[in-house]
């Protein structure tokens, strides 16, 4: 897959969230985590960060929005149930993105949100768990911009297998 993401959160205040989160995000080949004014030492997710994912992926820990610093080119995308947010089945990836996370019982700050290039909703009926939002999030991230086969017309496997990529890898429906 082209390009690269990192996700993060605004003011988490439960490791275990975060945690599980971050897990996640090495799970899904996230590029780098981070957080921001986080209620928690980052350093005590043992419990459900069981990949220990600051070991493997770049961790960022931002004291305020303004602080927040982003790679070139990459482009912050907010998920919030906000009104004027984009449906996530109707969003398209940036190449380069970072995504962010609001807190339990909470919202995104106004501040990011305005700094937001994006902003994504998840259609659900009320708010689901940080960890849970961000699971959906990279999960449709990777089979929107993956290298994935079709999904065919009625139940079942792939109509047809991609052929192969010239560098090993598989061909996507952007690619082709």
């Amino acid at each position: 897959m082209r390009g690269f993401f990192g996700i993060g959160v605004e003011r988490i205040s439960k490791p275990m969230n975060v945690g599980n989160l971050f897990r996640s995000a090495h799970a899904f080949g996230a590029d780098f985590v981070f957080a921001i004014a986080p209620a928690v030492d980052l350093r005590e997710l043992y419990k459900s960060d069981t990949s220990q994912t600051a070991k493997h992926v770049p961790l960022y820990q931002h004291d305020t929005v303004a602080a927040m610093k982003l790679p070139e080119g990459c482009q912050l995308v907010g998920v919030e149930l906000l009104d004027d947010a984009v449906d996530l089945p109707s969003f398209t990836h940036p190449e380069q993105a970072a995504y962010v996370l609001g807190p339990e019982k909470g919202s995104l700050s106004p501040e990011l949100v305005a700094r937001c290039d994006h902003t994504v909703k998840i259609s659900t009926k009320f708010c689901v768990n940080v960890g849970v939002a961000g699971a959906i999030l990279m999960y449709d991230r990777l089979i929107t911009r993956g290298r994935h086969a079709p999904r065919p017309p009625s139940p079942g496997g792939p109509v047809e297998e991609l052929p192969p990529h010239q560098h090993g890898g598989r061909f996507s429906r952007q690619d082709r």
